[in-house]
């Protein structure tokens, strides 16, 4: 009989840059105020790259060599890489490549995986199933965005949301019941108009005229997307408790997408989990895209014990949205 594998995270990393800008730094750049930050967002403050000489990969690179101290592994064992990012080094060249070469992971494959705020979620379960079909031992999966890259900081709609950062967990094989358990994603290309870069890709490639029209930052329909985060997340967190026969009480952890508290908190409330048993670090970071469950998870790590049921779930432009269910298990050196 064929041995049937799963894929627990054993180790994780986090990173984010140490320049912070504050909520009251933004006062001085735009027509907003702290107040009506934290009221309409959560966010206290985010993290930005102001070197102009750090990339995605500088970020996710850290992250990587944080959880490679943390597992004890040897940079020779990684087998693949799997970068989630909308803000990649190069159009063409991966970051996942570049990320191999800086962090001297010399036998291991890399693949980006771009989803936006999903990103992390569908390339976790790429990389599951990599080593569930017994093909791998052992996969990094990253998020990493550097925002700052794609922001226009005269637009007072978007530039108070995002930050940078990148998360990393370790994915191997073990044959106990914890890790990965299900999934259910979904994908709505109607919505892409609503959360976009407009320029910079095949359809519109860059030029003067989107430099000066700002085409290569972020455009957002906020209360498009906020009404659609909610019900996404809600919708596919529900389906996940159908398909394994689980209830809100038995859930010890929700760890949503870091977009916006207030969709964090109704997603709770609509799953009928307590505030107490959601993962917030929001106020800290922004929205740093694909790095925002990773670094949850790296930040809280202290908190997730063997055997406890985590909900994952996410929604970002595309529209891309979804949910993942693992079971904790021991992390390398516990």
């Amino acid at each position: 009989m064929r041995t049937r594998y799963n894929a627990g995270i054993t180790a994780l990393g986090g990173y984010v840059p140490d320049h912070i800008l504050t909520n009251h730094a933004l006062e001085e750049m735009v027509d907003t105020n702290s107040e009506w930050i934290v009221s309409r967002t959560g966010i206290k403050e985010r993290h930005i790259a102001i070197d102009k000489n750090i990339a995605t990969s500088d970020l996710a690179v850290i992250a990587v060599e944080r959880l490679l101290a943390n597992a004890g592994l040897d940079k020779a064992a990684v087998e693949c890489v799997i970068v989630a990012t909308s803000t990649p080094d190069y159009i063409m060249v991966s970051t996942a490549s570049v990320v191999c070469e800086k962090a001297g992971l010399t036998n291991a494959w890399g693949v980006d995986s771009n989803a936006a705020c999903s990103g992390f979620l569908y390339a976790l379960t790429l990389g599951a199933s990599l080593i569930e079909s017994g093909r791998y031992t052992n996969v990094i999966v990253i998020g990493a965005d550097k925002n700052s890259a794609i922001i226009n900081y005269e637009d007072r709609n978007t530039c108070i949301l995002f930050g940078d950062g990148a998360g990393a967990v370790l994915l191997e094989q073990t044959t106990e019941d914890f890790g990965l358990i299900d999934n259910v994603f979904r994908t709505d290309g109607s919505g892409k108009e609503q959360l976009i870069v407009q320029a910079g890709g095949s359809k519109n490639p860059s030029s003067m005229e989107t430099v000066t029209n700002k085409q290569n930052y972020i455009s957002q329909n906020g209360r498009v997307v906020f009404k659609a985060a909610i019900e996404g997340m809600t919708q596919t967190c529900k389906e996940v408790f159908r398909r394994n026969d689980l209830v809100a009480d038995d859930i010890n952890w929700l760890v949503p997408h870091q977009a916006n508290l207030r969709i964090i908190q109704s997603v709770g409330d609509i799953l009928d989990i307590p505030i107490e048993r959601v993962k917030i670090n929001i106020d800290r970071y922004g929205n740093t895209t694909a790095a925002t469950i990773p670094l949850c998870l790296w930040d809280y790590k202290d908190d997730f014990k063997v055997g406890d049921k985590v909900m994952l779930t996410a929604f970002g432009a595309g529209f891309s949205w979804g949910a993942s269910y693992l079971v904790w298990g021991k992390l390398r050196g516990q």
